[in-house]
């Protein structure tokens, strides 16, 4: 019995319920049961035995009529799947027929039988389409009853295909598998509902244009079913190339039109704010439709067509009409939606930062070039930088494009006005660094200081910023005006790093000096102690060199007794100490002490030498006349005006002047005020001193325009011992290079005239353009 098996029992399995295929080894298993049972009389005999299988000698026929029969279940089945009734069979007996049928070579028929089956119900579906009433109207309900019942088709087709496949699965992942050429049932299913239901032109236009005015309908803010246009969507998705080619091109197209119109008409209607608003708007809802509904393969098209037709479009006339706003009012948000929004177009960052630089440049030159507005430049231009660094922080993410143009653009609008600029940049440091700025802590000055430093790269004339800077340090440091001696060093070593050593090099001379007079005064005051007289008058002098510091006109004034007789003795004892060397007195910016008393008591007065020596004459008399004082005191005439001015006119009135007036004239009377009140004790009055006369201005700029002379007479006779011969266009060319101020063509003209009056050079006697250095 265990070596041939009975073929009954076989056959019977392929008519029951279990796969043929795995009787065999229901039968091992009971020939082994059988082999352990007959050796229970003995164990060695029974293990000695030998269990073989063997294969039928022939293959098991089919029943007659069992391929016809099981097509017949399996046919009415999927007409029951088709019908959406239910199956009278067994899922899993049509399952174990399929397999059967297969394991018999009958495959290719049975695949055959089910496509045409398959194919007529699909193409009975077109039916109820083609019958169906529709006529497209923009408003018509029609349009979303067709979309509706397009739908049901392909979800029941889907269903439909999926009950179908499960039944065959076994000739799918058999016979399907193995022929390349043929679609597996679910494509086969696809294939199907394409070609007898989509590909249909009528059914296939409603379907498109119904999809298409319900996105439409969207985009115009009403609700639409989004679930059905995703069902829809995804079904041409998955009918591959009818999205692509039927739906999605029509679709960017309407898309296009849509939004060129929108641009045209929202550009003239809305402020430049609201319609950045807009078009992001439009991006987000774009963004979301591809999430929501669409292909994902259309979102690079669909954002690209709203993008070229709400901004690309309109880039330029966005700008014009906008952006100088937002920068005026500094509306940070809008400025970052721009800077947002033109970074996803080509070619809008460009623009932006062509507009940007414009803007830049018109506005700092409102500030500069304006005399009127000298008084607050340097803080407006201060103000301007920290507005359009935070725009360049907060709005444009930090690009090196916008921060590198905003260099390019301050350097050019500063520099349109020669020279104002650096002169009043240099004042401004001057009132920040003054005794009595009590404005900004030690830590405020200095952040004040390094953004003063950022405006000063962009000037081209720093000669001009450090004659007038050196001129205020001397009064500061002189008169003992400076706030802080850290804060001067902080600005001297900002300087130093910035321009090299040589920029500062008198300016530290400078300090050296005050550190030095320091010592002197020291060893003067030991020496005094030893004289026999040594007067009533403290005396303190700065002895300077006269390189580093500005130069001074002198002015021989009349001194009273004791202080030439002080100025003797100061004399003797440093020319004492160092021989050879030449005392100059310079009296513009000595200053003095001096103690009065008047009805309501004592007082001290801070005061300059020329003011000094005009109170001291009221020590012989209650009054005198402008002309006596000159006579008496040998002021300048300028000079003591403005002296007298600040005694008889200012805040602190010690004199009385007659007539009243703010000038001082000539003939005026002036009369020692007994009754002078004031609720401090030490009273300033020598602040004029700080203050800066027009002669001096004027002075210092010529001072500057002169060292320039001399710079480029240098750098001339430099290049041309160097090159010996040079044409005028070279050399113009080699001096610009050279030079580190501006400077015209025409002043280079008469530097070279000049110099070849002077035999330095000459002209070439054949090419009037051509120079010969002379040795």
């Amino acid at each position: 019995m265990a070596d041939e098996p009975q073929k009954k029992p076989h056959l019977s399995a392929l008519v029951g319920h279990t796969n043929g295929l795995t009787k065999p080894a229901s039968l091992a298993a009971t020939a082994t049961r059988a082999a352990g049972g007959g050796g229970g009389g003995g164990g060695a005999t029974a293990s000695s035995k030998k269990l073989v299988i063997k294969n039928f000698r022939e293959r098991p026929k089919l029943p007659d009529n069992y391929t016809q029969d099981t097509w017949q279940k399996l046919h009415e089945a999927v007409g029951a799947i088709q019908g959406s009734i239910s199956i009278k069979y067994n899922l899993e007996e049509l399952y174990q027929a399929v397999e059967n049928l297969c394991s018999y070579k009958v495959s290719a028929t049975l695949y055959k039988q089910l496509r045409q089956v398959c194919e007529e119900h699909v193409k009975a579906q077109i039916l109820q389409f083609r019958e169906y009433p529709f006529v497209m109207h923009r408003n018509s309900l029609d349009s979303l009853l067709f979309l509706k019942k397009i739908n049901k088709c392909w979800q029941d087709h889907c269903r439909q295909m999926i009950m179908i496949r499960s039944i065959f699965l076994f000739l799918d992942r058999t016979y399907v598998l193995q022929n390349s050429m043929l679609p597996s049932i679910w494509d086969m299913g696809l294939e199907l509902f394409r070609n007898h239901i989509i590909s249909d032109k009528q059914v296939q236009t409603k379907t498109i244009d119904g999809i298409l005015l319900l996105i439409e309908r969207e985009r115009n803010g009403e609700a639409v079913d989004r679930s059905l246009l995703r069902s829809l969507l995804s079904m041409l998705s998955d009918l591959q190339q009818v999205y692509k080619e039927s739906f999605e091109q029509r679709f960017l197209e309407e898309t296009n039109c849509l939004y060129a119109a929108e641009g045209q008409r929202l550009m003239q209607e809305r402020e430049v704010p609201e319609y950045l608003h807009h078009v992001n708007k439009r991006l987000e809802e774009e963004g979301d439709r591809v999430i929501t509904y669409l292909d994902h393969s259309t979102q690079k098209p669909l954002i690209a067509c709203v993008e070229k037709q709400l901004l690309g479009e309109h880039l330029s006339a966005i700008l014009q009409k906008g952006l100088d706003n937002l920068l005026d009012e500094n509306r940070i948000s809008d400025l970052t939606q721009t800077y947002q929004l033109f970074s996803r177009v080509k070619g809008g960052q460009q623009i932006l930062l062509q507009h940007w630089s414009e803007y830049i440049k018109n506005f700092g030159t409102t500030i500069v070039v304006n005399p009127e507005k000298d008084k607050d430049m340097v803080q407006e231009l201060l103000d301007f930088k920290d507005k359009v660094d935070h725009i360049i922080e907060v709005c444009f993410q930090k690009n090196e494009k916008f921060i590198n143009l905003m260099k390019e653009s301050f350097e050019t609008f500063i520099n349109k006005r020669p020279n104002k600029p650096a002169e009043l940049i240099a004042k401004y440091v001057d009132s920040k660094l003054r005794a009595g700025n009590k404005e900004a802590t030690d830590e405020e000055l200095e952040r004040i200081l390094d953004k003063i430093m950022i405006i000063f790269r962009f000037i081209h004339g720093k000669d001009v910023f450090e004659a007038f800077y050196k001129k205020d340090l001397a009064k500061r440091l002189l008169v003992g005006k400076s706030a802080s001696v850290d804060a001067e060093k902080s600005m001297l070593s900002k300087l130093k790093h910035e321009c090299g050593a040589a920029f500062t090099s008198k300016l530290e001379g400078m300090f050296k000096d005050m550190e030095l007079s320091k010592d002197v005064m020291v060893q003067f005051k030991q020496y005094m102690q030893n004289q026999s007289d040594p007067g009533n008058i403290d005396l303190t002098v700065n002895i300077l060199t006269m390189g580093y510091w500005p130069t001074y006109t002198p002015m021989e004034v009349h001194l009273n007794s004791e202080m030439i007789k002080l100025q003797e003795v100061f004399k003797t004892f440093y020319l004492g100490k160092h021989s050879g060397r030449k005392l100059q007195w310079q009296t513009t910016l000595g200053h003095a002490v001096l103690k009065a008393e008047f009805k309501e008591g004592k007082k001290e007065f801070q005061v300059s030498l020329f003011q000094t020596l005009v109170l001291l004459m009221f020590n012989e008399g209650d009054e005198f006349s402008f002309e006596e004082i000159k006579m008496a005191t040998g002021v300048e005439d300028s000079e003591l005006r403005r002296t007298l001015q600040s005694l008889a006119c200012g805040k602190a009135r010690v004199l009385i002047k007659n007539p009243k007036g703010k000038d001082v004239e000539d003939g005026d009377k002036f009369i020692f005020n007994g009754d002078f009140k004031h609720k401090l004790f030490r009273i300033k009055i020598n602040q004029i001193q700080m203050k800066e006369t027009v002669e001096e201005q004027v002075s210092t700029t010529e001072r500057v325009f002169q060292d320039r002379q001399y710079q480029i007479d240098a750098a001339i006779v430099r290049i041309m011992k160097m090159r010996k011969t040079l044409g005028h266009n070279l050399l113009v060319s080699e001096l610009y290079n050279q030079l580190k101020f501006p400077v015209k063509p025409g002043d280079l003209k008469k530097r070279i005239e000049s110099l070849i009056d002077r035999d330095y050079m000459e002209r070439d006697k054949d090419n009037p353009n051509q120079y010969h250095y002379v040795a």
